[in-house]
This record gives C-alpha cells, structure tokens and sequence, in this order.
C-alpha cells in the first residue's frame, strides 16, 4: 500500500511536470535580435536612457549582483559593454530606473538613474549620461523600521508630478502586510541632492516578496509585483491617498510575477509586460483595461526586470526596443516589433 501510495504520488508530479512543460513549449520562441555580452556575476534589471539628440547613441543600463564587487553596466546598441559609463564595486545593486529633466538648479535639468544598493539599506543616483554621482554616496531607505531585514531595498521607481517634484518608489526584500512601499521626495538645492521621505503604502499577500515596481508616467499609476499574489494598481501621486485600485493578473502567471515594463503608444494606449518567471515567458496587459492580451515567449530564461520604449532607436532599432534579464549573465534585446503588439 505504501509502495502504491508512493508510486502514484510520483506520477501525480511527473504528469504536473509534463504538463507544465508542454504548456510552455507550445508559444514559439521569438528570438532576439540580440544577446548582449555577459556581466561578471548575475544579471537582474534593464533601463532603457533614450539619448534625444542621437537616437542611435542610446544606452541600455543593467545591474549585476554581487555583495563586493556589483555593477550598474552600460550597454551600447549592438550589446557592448561600454566601460567608461559603467559602475562598479557595488553592494548588491538590484533594481534600476531613470527620470528625464530632474530639476538640478534653476538653470539646470538633468536626466538621472536610481538603483538600489541592497546591501547598503539604500538608494544611490547618479547623473546620465556623464554618470556623477548626486547621492553623497547613498540615501538610506526604511530607517523606521526596526528589523534590519525590513531594510533591504529590492525595487525602484521614478515618478515626477504635474508640478515638475521627482520621487522616488521603493520596495523591499521583506516587509509586513500593509505600508510595503515606501516613497520619497529627492530635493536639489544649494548644499546638493538629498531625499525627503513622504509616504508608506502598497498591501502585500504575505507569500514571496515584492521586487518589480513600474510607473505609468502619462496616466499617474504606479504598478508592482506582489509574486505570488497578482500585479498591484495604485496612484503614484501621494497626494490622491493610498487606497489600492485593483489587484490583477493572478490567474495569468505559472509563479513568480517578476519585472513590468511599460509601452506606451499615443491616446493613452499600450501595454504591460510583465514576467512570467517559472514559465519563461511575459504576460501582456492592455494598458487602460488592465485585462490579459497574451503570452509570449522570448527566449529568456527566469527573466527578472525588463524595460521597453515604443520610440525609435535610430537605425539599430527603429520600431522600438524590448530589454530583458536572462539567467545566463546578459541581457536579451528585442526589437518590439517582433513582440506583434
């Protein structure tokens, strides 16, 4: 009877396992149009900066993790490293994002990049595409929280209001069931840039944790990723309250709802990409519905963060650029019009 009990549990996961599988292997891989080279350690989150004097000189920034020796990475359009633009000797930098126009002096905007330095408790920025450093060497996040574990930054946003104020979002390794996000004002003024904080919102299941944050700029939301629960909807603007304004996707992802990025076409339309984590694959959202498009295989495996833009990259990419993490050290670039949206 044991044996019986036994042999039977076996098929029970092997079918799972075959099934799984099968369901997988039935979206076509869209290759890429191509695989950048390879980081030292461990690739995680893309950033796409769009240089709006040359197009084709745009940068595609990536984290590499490691405790001692991580690295923001930047990438040129053919998937070279260029090391004059890269940073290392990082602690664990995670999530990645970037805000055109910061406001640096009344004579001066800038466009800068955020990371999250996990290891560190904080958020460090830097200028683009010069890469100078603004933080004085990092901003501290969730210093209200008495267990160290609650500390650890994971995800990162940018959002900048209708009255030109440049926050910051983000989220962390661990967390409790309410406020798992917190936001943050940077202020530059004569004595630099510092960071002001203003808020804490965002629900959490309580399963997995919450890495991927995404803001729709255009239309105010900011989303994120509770993993193994469902995409969450909230104002990105602290001054339209906290309340959560849907919960979506559960049903469209195997496990693990990873990195969102968003395209954005004109009247308000587009789309939410989303990883699809253990199924290797993204999941597509209607942009102002919400509602599930379809699934599509790119070829990555255990993607983490992706970004995309819908603008023209010159001659290299002139339909628009789809980034994503492959577990293999590298980066995977599409051009978007292989995605059929």
């Amino acid at each position: 009877m044991t044996y019986l009990k036994e042999n039977n549990l076996f098929l029970i996961i092997l079918f799972a396992i075959v099934f799984t599988s099968c369901k997988n292997n039935n979206l076509p891989i869209i290759e890429p149009t191509l695989i950048t080279e390879q980081t030292p350690h461990d690739t995680d989150d893309p950033e796409i900066w769009i240089d709006k004097t040359n197009p084709d000189k745009s940068i595609i920034f990536g984290t590499d993790k490691d405790e001692v020796n991580g690295g923001v990475y930047a990438f040129d359009l053919d998937g070279k490293i260029i090391k004059e633009k890269s940073l290392t000797g990082l602690s664990y930098p995670n999530n990645i994002d970037l805000a055109y126009d910061f406001k640096l002096n009344d004579s001066l905007n800038i466009d800068i990049i955020g990371f999250t330095e996990r290891e560190k408790n904080q958020v460090r920025i830097f200028s683009v595409p010069d890469m100078n450093m603004l933080d004085k060497g990092g901003f501290k996040v969730f210093e209200d929280e008495q267990d160290i574990a609650y500390q650890r930054p994971m995800g990162i946003a940018f959002y900048t209001s209708k009255d030109n104020s440049t926050y910051f979002i983000v989220s962390r390794k661990e967390g409790s069931v309410d406020n798992y996000l917190y936001q943050y004002l940077l202020i530059a003024d004569s004595l630099g840039v510092t960071s002001k904080f203003v808020r804490k919102f965002g629900n959490f299941s309580g399963k997995k944790e919450i890495e991927a944050i995404a803001v729709d700029q255009e239309l105010g939301y900011v989303y994120y990723s509770d993993e193994d629960h469902c995409i969450r909807k909230y104002y990105a603007d602290p001054t339209k309250g906290d309340e959560e304004i849907t919960c979506f996707g559960s049903d469209n992802f195997e496990r693990d709802i990873e990195g969102i990025a968003i395209a954005k076409y004109p009247n308000k339309e587009g789309y939410i990409i989303v990883s699809n984590q253990q199924a290797h694959s993204f999941s597509i959202f209607d942009r102002v519905t919400n509602v599930f498009i379809k699934e599509v295989n790119l070829g990555t495996s255990e993607t983490d963060g992706c970004d995309v833009t819908t603008l023209s990259l010159g001659t290299k990419f002139p339909n628009g650029l789809f980034v994503s993490m492959n577990d293999n050290k590298e980066f995977y670039f599409h051009d978007l019009k292989l995605l059929n949206l």
